[in-house]
This record gives C-alpha cells, structure tokens and sequence, in this order.
C-alpha cells in the first residue's frame, strides 16, 4: 500500500510518524503548497515534541503557569515590566533573577512559570532546590564525576535555585556552588528565590570574601523583584537598598 510505503520512507529520513499519517489527509491547491503543509506540520510536531521532553527533564516538582498570578502583588524593578518578564527578555540578554520574600508569597510559582515557558520556547532549563544540587555538586566530586555533572548543568541555558539559603550548606558543597554560578556568569541566566537578605548570606557561604563575590555577580545584569510580606516590611529592608545603589551606580557608569 502507498500508506507503508510513505511511513517507510519517514522511517528512513528521520521523520516522525505524524508526517505519514498528515499525507494521507493533507489537502493543497498545488504540489508546492501540499509540501510545505506537511512540512510545516512536521516542524511544529518536532517543536511540541522537543518542549515537552524539555519540561519532563527540567526538574520542576510540579508544572505553574501565569494563570492565577497576582503581578499587582509584587515589586518590580524599573524597566521591567509583566510583559517583558513573560517574553523572557532576561533571558536573551543573560540577566539574572533573583525573588526576594518570605516564604509562601509565590516566588516558586512565579520562577517555574517562567521556566516552563522557557522549555516551550525550546530554552533548555534546570530547576533545583539548591541544598539538593550542593549534593550533587559534593556527591559528584567525592566520585570523580564533577566534570561529567558541570557538562551536563551548563547545557542549560536558564538554573532556576529554589529555597536559597533555607538550610546552611558544608564548606564544601558552598565552594563548589560558588564556583559553578561563577562559571555560567554573563553565559547563563539564574534564577534565584530566597527569603534571606544578602546580609545575612555569609551564614549560608560561609566565607565573607566568596559571598561578596558571588553577590556582586549575581547582582551584575539582575532584575531584583520583590515579594511583600506584611506591613510592606520589604521595601525598608537592607537588600531593597542595597538594590537601588547597584542600580544607581551601573546607571552612572553606563551600563
């Protein structure tokens, strides 16, 4: 039958089986046109096939979209706006996110929606809650397999770390944390949710020197949104601050 015969030549050539079974039902006013409904038809199956295998590896413990979230209940930055957040224009520009709130106001929503759009627009992305990618990281370099691990991480053109800074993590684990975000800085985008003002992330880091380091990265090309907690407690804290005298200062030197 000319059906098989279609399906062994997709077999062939690589092409899914979807592209058989639209030959049989595909309609056009020419051989030109018939043509490229079919392939157009084939490029858009790749597409959904490519995203949702880009969700399925991603890592998100459950799937959010925009749907339901309240923008008006967040602070954002100047010049950045829902819209603009949503096209993921940080990540073509290889900007940083970091959420900023207590716990429960919808960092987490917010950074897998993000992420999931990403995986549709076919952007590889990495969502961990960061004390399990320290374990990795540790893991990994006690088996002499760090160097497989970071090849597979930096596949991932956006890291999304949840729960930043929710429990102390070794000395160790914290170096090799701090050299892996410093590795994908201006190359990748992360996204980064806490509940702890930079302050007080030596606590987490340990080292003074390295948490400096790492803030000043992050904080380079980074879109700080903020998460109100009551009595709008957030605006008068130190990392409200602390944002708006890096923002001043890229602003005076140009950048």
């Amino acid at each position: 039958m000319l059906e098989d015969k279609i399906i062994a030549c997709c077999k062939k050539l690589r092409l899914s089986r979807n592209l058989a079974d639209m030959a049989m039902i595909t309609d056009g006013e020419s051989h030109q046109e018939y043509l490229y409904k079919l392939l157009a038809q084939e490029l858009k199956n790749r597409e959904q096939v490519r995203s949702t295998k880009l969700i399925n590896t991603a890592g998100f413990y459950s799937i959010k979209t925009f749907d339901g979230f309240r923008f008006d209940e967040i602070t954002l930055p100047s010049g950045l706006t829902p819209e603009s957040l949503k096209s993921l224009d940080f990540i073509k520009e290889k900007k940083n996110i970091i959420m900023y709130g207590r716990t429960g106001t919808g960092k987490t929503m917010l950074s897998i929606a993000l992420g999931v759009t990403a995986c549709k627009n076919g952007i590889p992305v990495k969502f961990f809650r960061t004390a399990s990618l320290v374990n990795q990281l540790s893991e990994a370099k006690n088996t002499g397999t760090l160097g497989t691990l970071l090849k597979k991480l930096k596949k991932a053109s956006v890291t999304i770390l949840d729960e930043w800074g929710y429990v102390p993590y070794d000395r160790t684990g914290a170096q090799l944390l701090f050299d892996y975000l410093s590795e994908i800085h201006e190359e990748k985008s992360i996204i980064l949710n806490t509940n702890l003002e930079f302050s007080r992330w030596v606590n987490v880091l340990y080292d003074e020197q390295m948490t400096a380091a790492l803030i000043g990265r992050l904080m380079h090309h980074c879109h700080l949104i903020l998460f109100p907690g009551e009595n709008n407690r957030l605006r008068e804290s130190s990392i409200n601050e602390l944002y708006y005298s890096v923002a001043s200062a890229n602003e005076k030197e140009g950048r």
